[in-house]
């Protein structure tokens, strides 16, 4: 009642103060439904405001205080706008602002959209802002053609721009870096994981709910005027000519890009910061069609091996006829050294940092930061590069259809089993798929380790990590499988060990493994998981970043419990492991470390320091000591094979060469032998060997009727697709 007979004072207050003026063209009106709504509206608000103070007290920035004020006076403004009408009394006045209105909305929109990417409109460029404007008008034109209503084109376009906003924050701040068009081919494998994360809504996600209800009470009480015919045609036709226009010059001709309207390859964050996060999404989205290169020819691409591959021949030990193979990618796995110094209570890598004997060791620079295993994986395991694929696309996803040329058919025509283990689900990444048409003769999954029947039970009770470990304990006791609710690297290479022993030992063993035990979702602790590494040089505890580090003291464990095991091991052994990206944890942990105010204004080397891993070759036997500065992951699998003293590809020959001038190749650039940074936008000497790079490998996974054999394969052998299952 108290509620009630304060609207109903409020409503009375304005008519009263109201200028003559002002009630002479504008009205006000207020109904029982609306109070009622408005003040249900206004209740709901003030709660949620108040049980998300600690989100903006948290907050290390100078606006903290004026943006929780800001939040609690929110709710006040949606009272009034969900409780009041105000309308034009002139019915001439009320077209032309309805229409004017329709033409500054995309204004409150940004605003929406850009609160959840972290940025005030005011701090956009020029170019983000009109970019952004034009992109979310286009929206609304095309809702209006179909419709008629401007009520409608608010009403549809409104909650999809929250929604892609919304996942791009919550991406944003799980992985650190921005969610992109290829992102929805992953979103089975987004699913499997989504319950390691912490979904608390974030101060961004509170003020751009409540900007959301104000746009959104605005389109319900909108009401389109009466417009005559022939303006409904004039401005239906304008806004639909207008929408094609634009989107037919941006998807079919190189006009806008050649104006610079295109993602910013070399560092979407900073896009996505500097130019917002709508005319971002949606430039990235005239690259997912992979197109053919310019001036491709199959007939060519013999010629731009043999001119890489001239004598010397590559030299290869053959000491050893066909050692057993394991390669192993560990998730997340990386030595944060390499962006700047810090001191932890103790070393997190001790064994992999003494392992000299017998060892290849380096620095592998991957594609991806915090998410996209498969693409390392695909570098990895093809010896392609992700550079040449759509920015932001997952090769796994789109790509590869069909058999295709990998380190699995080099190892199948020389007679090698065939193993892959993930402890992860089978459908992640469509490895099922995937590892089929690589060629792979087995596959074990989480689905072969664990029964399917405990983890739906494990997911149905709230994905909780100690309670997984008691179903563990329960159906499996005394297996000690878990490190919080992921398989550990110990029991991973337990199962490693035991497929090694149960081999067939009449061919050489090869066996490829993604372990799992670091993946990301750093914020909830378990009891199955002891933290013991802690950063102590940084200005405050980072929660993320210590358990990250104690993982890593984990996997250097496990990995060194490996080791020993193939030491003993009488038959020649080549072992490789190495990380397939750094871990997404706290952003102002890595600025710290890095000594940058953030990570928007980083130079070349700074950010290809953050796709920086390690990688080790060992053996069991003798081998040359090496270590390499700078390596990419395209190149990591022909220097196994060169190891191993195995046969090689022309396409593996080719990659070692390719690579004594350009030991980088990345999604971020390209570094020289001689220690020269390039992004992709740069001019350098190496254009056209790198366009002959990405012509020979479009002709191995995009030109199924002519792909060059002689290049990719070995002893005549071409893969065929094995079937591994059906994915669930």
């Amino acid at each position: 009642m108290l509620l009630k007979k304060i609207s109903d004072n409020t409503f009375s207050f304005f008519k009263n103060v109201l200028p003559k003026s002002l009630k002479d063209n504008f009205e006000v009106s207020t109904t029982k439904r609306s109070k009622i709504s408005g003040l249900v509206i206004a209740a709901v608000t003030l709660l949620f405001a108040i049980f998300s103070i600690k989100q903006f007290t948290i907050l290390e920035i100078e606006a903290k205080w004026w943006l929780l004020a800001f939040s609690f006076v929110c709710p006040a403004i949606l009272w009034v706008v969900a409780t009041f009408t105000v309308s034009l009394k002139k019915e001439l006045y009320d077209k032309i602002w309805q229409f004017v209105f329709f033409l500054l909305s995309p204004i409150l929109l940004m605003t929406m959209t850009e609160c959840l990417n972290g940025v005030f409109v005011y701090d956009m460029t020029y170019l983000g802002f009109l970019g952004n404007y034009l992109v979310i008008i286009i929206m609304l034109f095309i809702v209006f053609v179909i419709s008629g209503s401007f009520k409608w084109s608010y009403l549809i376009i409104t909650p999809i721009l929250f929604g892609f906003a919304v996942a791009h924050c919550y991406i944003m701040d799980f992985r650190g870096t921005p969610f992109l068009p290829m992102d929805f081919l992953s979103i089975t494998t987004a699913v499997g994981v989504a319950n390691t994360y912490n979904y608390v809504p974030n101060y961004k996600l509170v003020l751009a709910i409540f900007i959301f209800l104000f746009i959104m009470i605005l389109a319900i009480k909108t009401k389109t005027p009466k417009y005559n015919l022939l303006t409904r045609i004039i401005s239906r036709t304008f806004m639909g000519t207008f929408a094609a226009v634009l989107l037919l010059l941006f998807f079919g001709t190189s006009v806008f890009a050649n104006m610079g309207v295109r993602p910013y390859f070399w560092n979407q964050t900073r896009g996505y910061h500097n130019y917002g996060f709508v005319f971002n999404f949606f430039c990235n989205t005239k690259y997912l069609y992979m197109s053919e290169p310019n001036d491709y020819n199959a007939g060519n691409i013999k010629d731009y091996v043999d001119e890489v591959v001239d004598e010397p021949e590559i030299e290869i030990d053959n000491s050893y006829k066909k050692p057993n193979i394991i390669c192993i990618m560990n998730e997340s796995l990386s030595d944060l050294q390499v962006l700047g110094n810090f001191t932890t209570n103790e070393d997190y890598m001790p064994f992999m940092r003494s392992l000299t004997e017998n060892t290849i060791r380096g620095n592998l620079y991957v594609p991806v930061i915090g998410a996209g295993t498969s693409n390392t994986e695909f570098e990895f395991l093809t010896g392609h590069s992700t550079a040449f694929l759509p920015s932001g696309s997952n090769a796994y996803m789109l790509y590869v259809k069909n058999p295709i040329a990998s380190l699995v058919s080099t190892m199948k025509a020389q007679g090698y089993s065939s193993y892959a283990l993930h402890p992860y689900y089978a459908d992640g990444w469509k490895r099922t798929e995937v590892y089929g048409n690589f060629g792979f003769n087995q596959f074990i999954s989480l689905e072969d380790i664990i029964d399917v029947s405990i983890m739906r039970d494990y997911q149905n009770n709230g994905s909780n990590a100690d309670y997984l470990q008691s179903l563990i304990d329960q159906y499996y006791p005394g297996t000690n499988m878990l490190i919080r609710q992921y398989v550990s690297d110990a029991y991973n290479y337990k199962l490693l060990i035991e497929d090694f022993e149960n081999r067939d030992k009449s061919v050489p063993y090869f066996a490829f493994n993604v372990t799992m035990q670091n993946h990301g979702g750093y914020t909830t602790s378990s009891m199955n998981f002891n933290e013991s590494i802690y950063a102590t040089s940084v200005s405050k505890p980072y929660t993320k970043a210590n358990k990250y580090l104690s993982l890593v003291k984990a996997s250097d464990d496990a990995f060194k419990d490996l080791i020993e095991y193939f030491s003993n091991v009488k038959e020649p052994t080549v072992i490789c492991m190495f990380g397939d990206h750094q871990p997404s944890i706290e952003t102002k942990f890595i600025a710290e470390v890095m000594g940058v105010k953030d990570l928007s204004s980083l130079t070349t080397e700074q950010e290809q320091s953050r796709h920086c891993t390690p990688f080790y070759i060992w053996a069991n036997y003798d081998i040359e000591e090496q270590t390499i500065d700078k390596l990419s992951s395209n190149y990591l699998s022909s220097l196994v094979l060169k190891t191993a003293g195995v046969k090689l590809t022309e396409y593996n020959k080719y990659l070692l060469k390719l690579a004594e001038t350009l030991p980088v190749i990345d999604t971020v650039g390209y570094i020289d032998n001689q220690g020269v940074y390039y992004k992709w936008s740069d001019e350098s000497p190496y254009t056209g060997l790198l366009d002959e790079y990405e012509k020979i490998q479009y002709n191995n996974i995009f030109d199924r009727q002519n792909v060059n054999t002689d290049i990719f394969f070995i002893n005549g052998y071409v893969p065929e697709a094995v079937n591994l299952g059906d994915e669930e």
